[in-house]
């Protein structure tokens, strides 16, 4: 299935050129440490896998907690807010998970059959963040003006939601999850948020994880956010936007192999073939296909919310 096609096009043709022409930014070889996770720690992951799937979802499913077998893996959640209508707004959701003893904030990834998202990723400009949602944050941070666009739009209705469920339950930690541009916009939450709510603390999984930002922007996330982003074997999101371009991952990969365990890779943007930017080292080794997943047992997308 061609997912992300049109998501992608401006990006491979850019990359494509650069690299027959030599021109694409040279890999960088480090010396790194590696660890290989148990199944314990794997399973770890798993609830919050598909919490990320459940950003899909339709807001209405979310609130009736009747989203497939997503909503069945947790089945302590209490829904707070959910929104978007995953064309113009990507769906979101922020809920109580009293077993896990987090708040849970959800995005949306990437859904093929909606124009619209495919052409916001595809705007990969780097640009400042937002003073006024980002107050205090250094000028000589940059993003992808696509994803901090989308961001804007559902920003403080995120934040009261947080806000609002804290205030509920108590609890004192708060977890961003998402897949692809969900996880995008779960990265840029996890800078926002914090500078607006007090005495709790966060926690970022992303799955398939483009690039977001700038090197600035990855070693302030290195400094200030608990980050784990997965990326699926040779899965291709995760190399976009190109490092030619001044965009840098952060570091908390943990990268599923092809037989299927999974490696924790150190720094940013690690270049060694057990991670993916050493694995996939141009457009055309990766694999739309590996983006879904499976991430363990979780596979993301729409069609899991009414399986």
């Amino acid at each position: 299935m061609a997912r992300l096609t049109s998501f992608f096009s401006s990006a491979l043709l850019g990359s494509a050129l650069l690299a027959l022409q030599g021109q694409a930014r040279p890999l960088r070889r480090q010396t790194s440490s590696f660890t290989t996770l148990s199944a314990a720690d794997i399973a770890a992951f798993k609830p919050f896998s598909f919490y990320a799937a459940a950003a899909y979802c339709q807001p209405s499913q979310i609130l009736a907690s009747s989203c497939g077998v997503n909503c069945d893996a947790n089945p302590t959640f209490q829904p707070i807010a959910a929104g978007g209508d995953g064309v113009d707004v990507q769906f979101w959701y922020v809920g109580i998970d009293p077993t896990l003893q987090t708040v849970i904030v959800g995005h949306q990834g990437t859904d093929p059959t909606k124009i619209v998202p495919l052409v916001t990723d595809g705007d990969f400009f780097l640009t400042n963040l937002n003073s006024t949602l980002f107050p205090g944050i250094s000028s000589s941070i940059q993003v992808h003006s696509g994803f901090a666009d989308e961001h804007a739009k559902t920003a403080t209705s995120v934040l009261s939601a947080v806000q609002t469920a804290i205030q509920k339950s108590g609890l004192k930690k708060v977890t961003l999850v998402g897949h692809s541009l969900g996880a995008a916009l779960s990265l840029l939450e996890s800078v926002y948020l914090p500078l607006f709510v007090k005495g709790v603390t966060f926690k970022t999984i992303g799955y398939g994880l483009p690039r977001v930002g700038n090197p600035a922007f990855a070693s302030f996330i290195d400094s200030n956010v608990d980050l784990d982003h997965v990326n699926n074997k040779e899965d291709l999101v995760p190399t976009l936007p190109g490092r030619f371009l001044g965009f840098e991952h952060p570091q908390g990969e943990k990268h599923i192999q092809d037989d299927n365990s999974w490696i924790a890779c150190s720094g940013d943007d690690n270049t060694d073939k057990r991670c993916t930017t050493g694995d996939v080292a141009n457009v055309f080794e990766g694999k739309i296909s590996d983006h879904d997943g499976p991430y363990d047992v979780v596979t993301m997308g729409s069609a899991t919310c009414n399986a």
